[in-house]
C-alpha cells in the first residue's frame, strides 16, 4: 500500500482566524518598540518610552533584547538607541522576495541619466507608498527617500499615482483610511479635491506632487501595472522646484511614463491597465 505523503502545513491543524486568540501580546509590543524605533530615527529611552507611553523599564528589556540579536544599537556616548544592521539584513530579504526591485534598478538609472533627477520606486502598504528603491542624481541638491521609508499617500507623487489607478471604492477606502495631514500649504487634504486632482492624474497619465509634502521638492511618478492591468508600483523623478519647474514638468513626466511602460513590461504587466 502507498503511504499517503503528509502535507505540510502553514498552520496548525486546529488554527481558527481570531487576530486576538493567536497573536502574542508580548511579542507584539515588542515589535511596535522596533518599529516606532525606526520611525524616531534613533532616539534615548525616555524618549522611546515616552513615545510609546510604556514604562522605561519594559522598553529597555526589549531593546536590550534586539540589541543582543542585532536589531537594535545603542551609543554608550550619546545615550541613543538606534535600528541595527540584522533589521536591514531581514528588510533586504522582502526586497528579494520580488524581481520588481531588480528589474525596475537599470531602467531607474536610466531615468535617472536622461532626467538629471533622482529616481524613486515605491508601492503601497497598508495605505502609505513605502519605497523600495532610489537612484540618486549627480546633483547637490536633491530628494532622499532611503529604501523602507514610509510617506503619506495624498502627499506623493507615488502615492497619488498609484490612488488614481485604483477602482473609485479601494480610493476612497484608503483615504478615509488616511488623517489627509497638512504637511504644506499646498497639500490636498479636502477629500473631493483630492479626488479631482487624482481624475486629472488618471486622465494625463502622471501624478505631480507639487510641493505637497515638502517646500521646494516636487515629483513627478506614473503607475506600474501586472499582468492584469493592475497598479502595483509607481516610478518617479524627485527634485527642487528650481530644476523641476512648471515649463519642464511635461517633458519630464513623458520619460517617467516611458520608464514606468518599461517596468511593466519587464515584469509581464498589462500596458492597458483596466479601467
Amino acid at each position: 500500500m502507498q503511504q499517503e505523503v503528509k502535507r505540510s502545513r502553514g498552520r496548525p491543524k486546529a488554527w481558527d482566524d481570531k487576530a486576538t486568540q493567536n497573536t502574542i501580546k508580548s511579542l507584539d509590543r515588542a515589535l511596535e518598540v522596533l518599529v516606532t524605533l525606526g520611525e524616531m530615527q534613533g532616539g534615548t529611552l525616555s524618549e522611546i518610552a515616552g513615545t510609546l507611553d510604556q514604562s522605561p523599564a519594559t522598553v529597555y528589556r526589549v531593546l536590550t533584547t534586539f540589541q543582543g540579536r542585532g536589531f537594535a544599537d545603542f551609543d554608550e556616548h550619546s545615550q541613543q538607541w538606534s535600528i541595527g544592521p540584522a533589521a536591514f539584513l531581514t528588510g533586504s530579504h522582502f526586497l528579494r522576495r520580488t524581481s520588481l526591485v531588480e528589474r525596475a534598478r537599470p531602467i531607474m538609472r536610466d531615468l535617472m541619466e536622461a532626467t538629471g533627477e533622482t529616481a524613486n520606486l515605491g508601492i503601497e502598504r497598508d495605505g502609505k507608498v513605502l519605497f523600495l528603491g532610489q537612484v540618486e542624481t549627480h546633483a547637490t541638491i536633491r530628494a532622499f527617500f532611503p529604501p523602507g521609508t514610509a510617506s503619506e499617500m495624498h502627499a506623493s507623487g507615488i502615492g497619488k499615482a498609484l490612488l488614481c489607478r485604483m477602482d473609485d471604492k479601494r480610493q476612497r477606502q484608503v483615504l478615509a483610511a488616511s488623517k489627509l495631514e497638512q504637511f504644506t500649504p499646498y497639500t490636498l487634504t479636502d477629500p473631493e479635491a483630492l479626488i479631482t486632482d487624482l481624475h486629472a492624474a488618471k486622465a494625463r497619465g502622471y501624478a505631480i506632487d507639487g510641493e505637497e509634502r515638502n517646500v521646494g521638492m516636487r515629483c513627478i511618478a506614473a503607475p506600474v501595472f501586472n499582468v492584469f492591468g493592475e497598479v502595483v508600483a509607481g516610478i518617479s523623478v524627485s527634485g527642487p522646484t528650481t530644476r523641476i519647474t512648471p515649463e519642464r514638468i511635461a517633458a519630464l513626466a513623458e520619460y517617467v511614463m516611458e520608464a514606468a511602460a518599461q517596468l511593466t513590461r519587464a515584469i509581464g504587466g498589462n500596458n492597458r491597465p483596466a479601467g
